[in-house]
């Protein structure tokens, strides 16, 4: 069954942006920190992001830092990643997941550590 709904990707040329958009499906997880996993062709998972369930601590894969933002809004339960200045390194499949913890500190790149997942949503920015 799917436990989250992550949206938004699609095809970017390098340097474009898009917003990931991931929603829970029939719970509220304002206890729950949230992260954004990818997997490209022929890679292994990695961590991009993470938020913690107020909001106020965030954290980054060195690979986009200073390019992603992730956000989350309260009132539509939704957690969000901003991405600018995209590469073509970015090109996957990104997956939303949230976690019974309210922050995760250096686990957050620990897939185990995540109990909801998204069904993916392509990115595929090329030229």
């Amino acid at each position: 069954q799917l436990q989250l709904v992550d949206s938004g990707g699609g095809l970017v040329q390098p340097g474009g942006s898009l917003r990931l958009s991931c929603a829970p499906r029939g719970f509220l997880w304002d206890y729950h920190a949230v992260g954004w996993f990818r997997r490209a062709p022929g890679k292994e998972r990695e961590a991009v992001s993470c938020i913690s369930s107020n909001g106020d601590s965030t954290v980054y894969a060195d690979s986009v830092k200073g390019r992603f933002t992730i956000s989350r809004d309260f009132a539509e339960n939704t957690v969000y990643l901003q991405m600018h200045s995209l590469k073509p390194e970015d090109t996957a499949v990104y997956y939303c997941a949230a976690s019974q913890a309210r922050w995760l500190g250096s686990r957050w790149v620990g897939p185990h550590e995540y109990s909801y997942w998204g069904q993916g949503t392509q990115v595929t920015v090329s030229s």
